[in-house]
């Protein structure tokens, strides 16, 4: 990496040039440089993109074989970012969960530890490689009732209880923003001779400015996956993954990415990646000025609108990864430890009055045009970047307050009483002695257990003695039962999960309502999207409780991928000959 010009883009620079020579195209793709458009009316907007539109030609080098331009601009990346290599994703960050699943897990059988709420690229990850998967539990935030990222201590006792496995994989931070500290989790990888993988699809601005928190590399972090579409300033699908250390088999790697992107990659998305990171490396913390700017007048101006409150830790913004949190990590989690960082560009409202929900919250702010990024049951996700502005930003807040104005308790409006107007304000002012009761408590609520887990379940109560389980009723009283986030299970660490791409036969399943369901075995995989996290498995045991959670986000409208009915009104289970009733 030596004589890197950090204010150079040579993907980007490439490109260019390939529009001003204007060669005459005896090669891919098809429309020419947008010429065969040129006698039907042009290709409108597309038109500028089809100029640059170029394939591995001379000059323009391979993504999968770089030695000029594209080698380069990885180079470049690797610096940005500090990683000892970086690689171009142009097929998101799932192209790159893919292929680091595909390289610690070389052959099936293998086993991966992950933590239970993962996207559900991940899974079909572990499909793909024919992986045992031991699942452990997230520790959950008391405030907010949304889940973080597995205890040290949980990732410990399953390293101990499963040393054959070939990595650890958790996501930091979560859709929400959310983390904790990765330093204990490298530590304790590293210390059984395996990497840790970090899904950090929202976090590739990550380290990049004193007001966000520290990046999973700085963390020690083996291999990480960000989109640097989503945070950053990349084109859709444009992703990085990065790597350090001697824990990958960085030769297997690259075979594994040639084997999950395309032969013929996209060389607008890959200027875009050089583009947004030219802008980060040139500017540094400068590129966020403006960004954080607009962030402020939302905070400010949410101050005197207490109506609306953010999310965020109780304790001290941006720790550094290790330090005193590394020397915590053999102690009992403590409210606030599960949640320790949060993304200032993911403005995450609630209604602390507790009359709008988070999806009729995102409802009304669209009739308005604002667009969030999600919601749930209680939140709804703003996501700012480099790109935000000050002045949308005091738009959202005359929504915001217009939107208080209409629904201020006591003024007639639908399905909203008085009682709910009394309980949430009751909640806002933190007198709700359940709250209270809930301080220090910990990290789980119960769902549905893993129904394909192997015979042998003693591994289903490890740690059953630090589990910190609340009780439904101090749960209910902060935690956000139908996040599309939480993905919770009965214990810390589940026994091996078997995953393989063989399907499910359609002779031993059945479709039934979701109401009559409880008791039953899924048979197919249901994701509310976003974020994308699977909430059923095939060959899990729908409960009653997640019946009703699935119920109550159908309700709330969310959206579902993956499941036959995307209304999710009826629901495929293994059928009862198949012995799909427990």
């Amino acid at each position: 990496m030596n004589n890197l010009q950090p204010g150079r883009a040579p993907v980007y620079e490439m490109l260019e040039q390939y529009r001003l020579k204007g060669n005459i195209s005896y090669h891919v793709p098809g429309h020419k440089n947008g010429e065969a458009y040129r006698n039907t009316g042009g290709a409108g907007y597309l038109a500028d993109v089809m100029r640059y539109d170029a394939t591995e030609i001379t000059g323009t080098d391979d993504l999968h074989h770089p030695e000029g331009v594209i080698q380069e601009a990885q180079e470049l990346a690797a610096d940005c970012f500090g990683a000892e290599e970086s690689f171009f994703l142009v097929g998101g960050s799932t192209a790159g969960n893919f292929a680091l699943i595909l390289t610690v897990c070389y052959e099936p059988g293998m086993l991966l530890i992950l933590q239970r709420n993962v996207h559900k690229s991940v899974i079909h990850g572990l499909m793909l490689a024919g992986a045992h998967a031991v699942f452990l539990e997230p520790q959950m935030d008391p405030g907010s009732g949304l889940a973080v990222a597995p205890a040290a201590e949980t990732v410990q006792a399953a390293l101990a209880a499963y040393p054959q496995a070939a990595a650890v994989l958790v996501t930091m931070p979560n859709y929400y923003g959310m983390g904790s500290d990765l330093a204990p989790l490298a530590q304790a990888c590293h210390d059984s001779g395996i990497p840790l993988l970090v899904d950090e699809a929202h976090g590739a601005h990550y380290g990049q400015h004193p007001a966000l928190p520290a990046g999973a590399l700085a963390c020690g972090a083996d291999g990480v996956v960000q989109s640097t579409h989503k945070m950053l300033t990349a084109l859709t699908m444009g992703a990085m993954l990065h790597v350090q250390g001697p824990w990958l088999d960085r030769a297997l790697l690259r075979q594994r990415l040639a084997m999950v992107q395309s032969s013929s990659p996209s060389y607008p998305v890959m200027a875009s990646l050089d583009l947004a990171r030219r802008l980060l490396h040139s500017q540094r913390a400068g590129a966020f000025t403006a960004g954080l700017a607009a962030v402020d007048v939302l905070r400010r101006g949410l101050a005197s609108l207490p109506r609306f409150q953010l999310l965020q830790p109780a304790g001290p913004l941006q720790r550094t990864c290790g330090d005193a949190d590394a020397a915590e990590a053999d102690t009992p989690p403590q409210r606030g430890a599960a949640y320790r960082t949060q993304d200032p560009f993911k403005a995450v409202i609630y209604d602390a009055a507790g009359v709008l929900g988070g999806f009729e919250l995102q409802r009304r702010l669209e009739e308005r045009g604002i667009v969030p990024e999600m919601s749930d049951d209680r939140h709804v996700v703003l996501a700012f970047s480099l790109g935000s502005k000050a002045e949308d930003a005091a738009v959202l807040l005359e929504a915001l307050r217009d939107i208080a104005a209409q629904t201020a308790c006591g003024v007639p409006q639908t399905e909203v009483t008085e009682a709910a107007c009394y309980s949430g304000a009751k909640y806002a002012a933190g007198s709700g002695s359940a709250l209270d009761e809930a301080a220090g408590a910990g990290l789980v609520a119960a769902s549905s257990p893993i129904a394909e887990s192997q015979s042998d379940r003693s591994s289903m109560t490890i740690l059953a003695s630090a589990s910190y389980n609340i009780g439904e009723e101090v749960m209910s009283a902060f935690s956000s039962p139908n996040s599309t986030w939480n993905n919770f299970s009965a214990s810390l660490i589940s026994a091996p999960v078997r995953f393989s791409t063989k399907p499910v036969a359609a002779e031993e399943t059945e479709s039934i309502t979701l109401e009559a369901s409880a008791g039953r075995v899924a048979a197919e995989m249901v994701i509310p999207y976003p974020p994308g996290i699977p909430l059923l498995y095939p060959g899990e045991i729908i409960t009653e409780s997640i019946c009703g959670r699935l119920g109550s986000l159908r309700d709330g409208g969310a959206k579902f991928q993956a499941c036959a009915d995307p209304a999710l009104q009826h629901i495929k289970v293994y059928n009862i000959q198949k012995g799909g009733e427990v």
